[in-house]
Protein backbone atom coordinates (compact mmCIF):
# COMPACT_ATOMS: atom_id res chain seq x y z
CA UNK A 1 0.00 0.00 0.00
CA UNK A 2 1.26 3.29 -0.42
CA UNK A 3 0.08 6.28 0.83
CA UNK A 4 0.23 9.40 -1.11
CA UNK A 5 0.82 12.85 0.65
CA UNK A 6 -1.15 15.35 -0.71
CA UNK A 7 0.94 18.16 -2.57
CA UNK A 8 2.23 21.28 -0.99
CA UNK A 9 0.01 24.01 -1.23
CA UNK A 10 1.90 27.16 -3.22
CA UNK A 11 2.69 29.93 -1.33
CA UNK A 12 -0.05 32.04 -2.84
CA UNK A 13 -2.63 29.81 -2.56
CA UNK A 14 -2.48 29.24 1.08
CA UNK A 15 -2.14 32.65 1.98
CA UNK A 16 -5.75 33.21 0.88
CA UNK A 17 -7.06 30.67 1.77
CA UNK A 18 -5.47 30.84 5.41
CA UNK A 19 -6.90 34.70 5.56
CA UNK A 20 -10.47 33.33 4.75
CA UNK A 21 -10.12 31.05 7.33
CA UNK A 22 -8.88 33.81 9.91
CA UNK A 23 -11.88 35.87 8.38
CA UNK A 24 -13.94 33.27 8.87
CA UNK A 25 -12.86 32.80 12.58
CA UNK A 26 -12.94 36.33 13.60
CA UNK A 27 -16.67 36.95 11.98
CA UNK A 28 -17.06 33.67 14.18
CA UNK A 29 -16.40 35.28 16.95
CA UNK A 30 -18.22 38.37 16.45
CA UNK A 31 -21.62 36.66 16.34
CA UNK A 32 -20.69 35.09 19.61
CA UNK A 33 -19.92 38.11 21.02
CA UNK A 34 -23.02 39.56 19.62
CA UNK A 35 -24.90 36.19 20.82
CA UNK A 36 -23.94 36.41 24.31
CA UNK A 37 -24.57 39.92 24.54
CA UNK A 38 -27.82 39.72 23.69
CA UNK A 39 -28.24 37.04 25.86
CA UNK A 40 -26.87 38.68 28.68
CA UNK A 41 -29.66 41.46 27.70
CA UNK A 42 -32.38 38.62 27.37
CA UNK A 43 -31.42 37.61 30.73
CA UNK A 44 -31.39 40.88 31.98
CA UNK A 45 -34.60 41.56 30.85
CA UNK A 46 -35.78 38.57 31.95
CA UNK A 47 -34.37 39.20 35.52
CA UNK A 48 -35.70 42.60 36.34
CA UNK A 49 -39.52 40.90 34.41
CA UNK A 50 -39.67 38.15 36.85
CA UNK A 51 -39.15 40.54 39.65
CA UNK A 52 -41.43 43.03 38.14
CA UNK A 53 -43.59 40.35 38.50
CA UNK A 54 -43.12 39.21 41.73
CA UNK A 55 -43.78 43.01 43.22
CA UNK A 56 -47.12 43.06 40.98
CA UNK A 57 -48.08 39.84 42.92
CA UNK A 58 -47.36 40.95 46.21
CA UNK A 59 -48.48 44.45 45.65
CA UNK A 60 -51.65 42.38 44.53
CA UNK A 61 -51.98 40.44 47.32
CA UNK A 62 -51.73 43.65 49.67
CA UNK A 63 -54.49 45.46 48.11
CA UNK A 64 -56.93 42.03 47.78
CA UNK A 65 -56.18 42.14 52.08
CA UNK A 66 -56.91 45.42 52.36
CA UNK A 67 -60.38 45.36 50.38
CA UNK A 68 -61.25 42.44 52.34
CA UNK A 69 -60.36 44.32 55.71
CA UNK A 70 -62.64 47.48 54.32
CA UNK A 71 -65.03 45.63 52.13
CA UNK A 72 -68.10 46.57 53.90
CA UNK A 73 -66.73 50.12 55.48
CA UNK A 74 -69.39 52.10 52.71
CA UNK A 75 -72.49 49.04 53.83
CA UNK A 76 -71.35 50.30 57.76
CA UNK A 77 -71.67 53.97 56.84
CA UNK A 78 -74.89 53.83 55.30
CA UNK A 79 -75.99 52.11 58.82
CA UNK A 80 -74.64 54.66 61.06
CA UNK A 81 -77.79 57.18 60.36
CA UNK A 82 -80.43 54.38 61.17
CA UNK A 83 -77.95 53.41 64.27
CA UNK A 84 -78.19 57.25 65.19
CA UNK A 85 -81.70 57.48 65.16
CA UNK A 86 -82.03 54.21 67.57
CA UNK A 87 -79.44 56.40 69.50
CA UNK A 88 -82.35 59.31 69.59
CA UNK A 89 -84.79 57.07 70.65
CA UNK A 90 -83.44 55.34 73.46
CA UNK A 91 -82.06 59.10 74.99
CA UNK A 92 -85.18 60.38 74.64
CA UNK A 93 -86.98 57.17 76.08
CA UNK A 94 -84.86 57.78 79.27
CA UNK A 95 -85.44 60.59 79.21
CA UNK A 96 -89.17 59.99 79.32
CA UNK A 97 -88.85 57.61 82.12
CA UNK A 98 -90.20 54.90 79.64
CA UNK A 99 -89.48 51.11 80.54
CA UNK A 100 -92.35 50.11 78.01
CA UNK A 101 -91.16 47.04 75.57
CA UNK A 102 -91.22 48.43 72.95
CA UNK A 103 -88.01 51.21 74.46
CA UNK A 104 -86.43 47.70 75.52
CA UNK A 105 -87.12 46.23 71.93
CA UNK A 106 -85.43 49.85 70.49
CA UNK A 107 -82.22 49.21 72.97
CA UNK A 108 -81.68 45.66 72.48
CA UNK A 109 -81.91 46.09 68.42
CA UNK A 110 -79.33 49.20 69.23
CA UNK A 111 -77.29 46.58 71.18
CA UNK A 112 -77.63 43.89 68.37
CA UNK A 113 -76.53 46.69 65.74
CA UNK A 114 -73.75 47.65 67.72
CA UNK A 115 -72.43 44.26 68.11
CA UNK A 116 -72.85 43.26 64.55
CA UNK A 117 -70.74 46.13 63.89
CA UNK A 118 -67.77 45.21 66.62
CA UNK A 119 -67.74 42.34 64.77
CA UNK A 120 -66.69 43.39 61.72
CA UNK A 121 -63.87 46.01 62.78
CA UNK A 122 -66.33 48.88 63.21
CA UNK A 123 -66.46 50.65 66.92
CA UNK A 124 -67.33 54.04 68.61
CA UNK A 125 -64.44 56.97 68.83
CA UNK A 126 -64.96 57.68 72.73
CA UNK A 127 -64.09 61.40 72.65
CA UNK A 128 -66.25 62.26 75.56
CA UNK A 129 -63.48 64.72 78.01
CA UNK A 130 -61.14 63.84 75.91
CA UNK A 131 -58.55 65.85 74.44
CA UNK A 132 -59.73 67.28 70.43
CA UNK A 133 -58.01 65.33 67.78
CA UNK A 134 -59.10 66.85 64.56
CA UNK A 135 -58.07 63.25 62.75
CA UNK A 136 -60.97 61.78 64.78
CA UNK A 137 -63.45 64.76 65.94
CA UNK A 138 -65.02 67.32 63.74
CA UNK A 139 -65.15 70.85 65.78
CA UNK A 140 -68.91 72.02 65.39
CA UNK A 141 -68.83 74.74 68.33
CA UNK A 142 -66.45 76.24 70.88
CA UNK A 143 -67.77 77.16 74.20
CA UNK A 144 -65.35 77.47 77.48
CA UNK A 145 -65.71 75.53 79.92
CA UNK A 146 -63.61 76.10 83.46
CA UNK A 147 -63.68 72.66 84.22
CA UNK A 148 -61.69 71.10 81.25
CA UNK A 149 -58.59 72.21 80.00
CA UNK A 150 -58.92 73.88 76.45
CA UNK A 151 -59.19 72.22 73.40
CA UNK A 152 -60.55 69.56 75.31
CA UNK A 153 -64.52 67.57 74.23
CA UNK A 154 -66.89 68.83 76.31
CA UNK A 155 -70.15 67.35 74.22
CA UNK A 156 -70.59 64.60 71.81
CA UNK A 157 -73.54 65.78 69.31
CA UNK A 158 -72.55 62.81 66.99
CA UNK A 159 -70.65 60.17 67.32
CA UNK A 160 -67.73 58.88 65.47
CA UNK A 161 -66.33 55.69 64.31
CA UNK A 162 -63.64 53.83 63.89
CA UNK A 163 -63.45 50.85 60.71
CA UNK A 164 -60.06 48.93 62.14
CA UNK A 165 -57.50 51.65 61.96
CA UNK A 166 -59.37 54.47 59.78
CA UNK A 167 -62.06 56.80 60.59
CA UNK A 168 -65.19 55.60 58.89
CA UNK A 169 -67.38 58.90 60.29
CA UNK A 170 -65.61 61.51 62.46
CA UNK A 171 -67.24 62.29 65.89
CA UNK A 172 -68.93 65.92 65.90
CA UNK A 173 -68.07 67.65 69.15
CA UNK A 174 -68.22 70.90 71.29
CA UNK A 175 -64.52 71.92 71.81
CA UNK A 176 -63.38 73.94 75.08
CA UNK A 177 -62.21 76.96 75.35
CA UNK A 178 -60.08 78.97 77.83
CA UNK A 179 -62.35 80.96 80.12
Amino acid sequence: MTQSNPAPESPGNGDAAGTAVIHDLEALQARIADAEQKRDEYLDLLQRTRADFENYQKRALREMIQERKYAHADLAHDLLAALDNLDRATTAAKQAGDQSPLAQGVTLVQTQLLDILRRHGVTRIEAQGKPFDPNQHQAVIQQPAPDLPPNSVVQVLEQGFMIHDRVLRPAKVIVSTAP
